[in-house]
């Protein structure tokens, strides 16, 4: 994922700075010590989500078996209940995250996304103070490095229709921690008619996470133990 591990959001004011920099030490930690058996529900549950989300994104009806068929050959939504792709209509853009090595790994999703005929894209994180590029990925497309020791698609630059936001921490009102480099704010800020959709395990949720004044909340978030959707 994009992680900007070393300097916080340069819009907080510092008593919120601080405090973040405090829970993003002990979100980390928790990260790390999860039990990874619990994150392959957090995977079924984005699958879910995705079949039945994709089909109402006005303008990008799926073309592919939406839901037909997960990584262990389950059906995670009706194929019969899909609308009927527009003549014009492209399938759904969705942007995903390639893990680094503690974080949950989205890759047998894009696989799955791949299989279903959506185009699946990966950040590409620019110089600081810039939203992130998101690049199109294929299963044979060739990865290069990127900034902050992610990896990154040779494929060309595309817009998403759906973003899929990784949880370093986050709250029951939406609010969300990452590594503090607002990537993720601008972007969202940049694309507010986009989907957007944060994930992480249950582990991650803290009481209240302080809100600065360019945080984005999210309006849902996917846990290995339930979705939580917000007004």
């Amino acid at each position: 994922m994009v992680a900007p591990h070393l300097s916080h959001h340069q819009g907080d004011p510092p008593e919120i700075a601080e405090h973040k920099a405090r829970l993003r030490a002990q979100c980390v930690a928790s990260l790390r010590a999860r039990d990874r058996r619990h994150d392959a529900r957090v995977l079924a549950s984005l699958q879910t989500l995705l079949a039945s989300q994709l089909f109402t994104l006005p303008g990008r009806p799926a073309t592919g078996p939406w839901g037909h068929d997960g990584p262990d050959g389950t059906t995670l939504h009706d194929p019969s209940t899909a609308a009927a792709p527009a003549a014009s209509g492209r399938p759904p853009a969705v942007a995903c995250v390639w893990p680094l090595p503690h974080e949950l790994d989205l890759t047998p999703l894009c696989h799955w996304l791949d299989r279903q005929g959506a185009t699946v894209l990966l950040p590409d994180t620019p110089p600081r103070g810039n939203p992130l590029v998101f690049r199109q990925w294929r299963p044979d497309c060739t990865m290069l490095a990127g900034r902050f020791r992610t990896l990154v698609p040779d494929g060309p630059v595309m817009q998403p229709d759906m973003v899929l936001v990784p949880l370093l921490g986050f709250d029951r009102a939406g609010n969300r921690l990452g590594y503090g480099g607002g990537y993720y704010d601008r972007t969202l800020a940049a694309m507010p008619h986009v989907g957007r959709i944060g994930y992480a395990p249950s582990t991650q949720e803290v009481a209240a996470l302080p809100a600065g004044p360019h945080d984005q909340p999210l309006p849902c978030i996917v846990t290995d133990k339930e979705t939580l959707c917000f007004d």
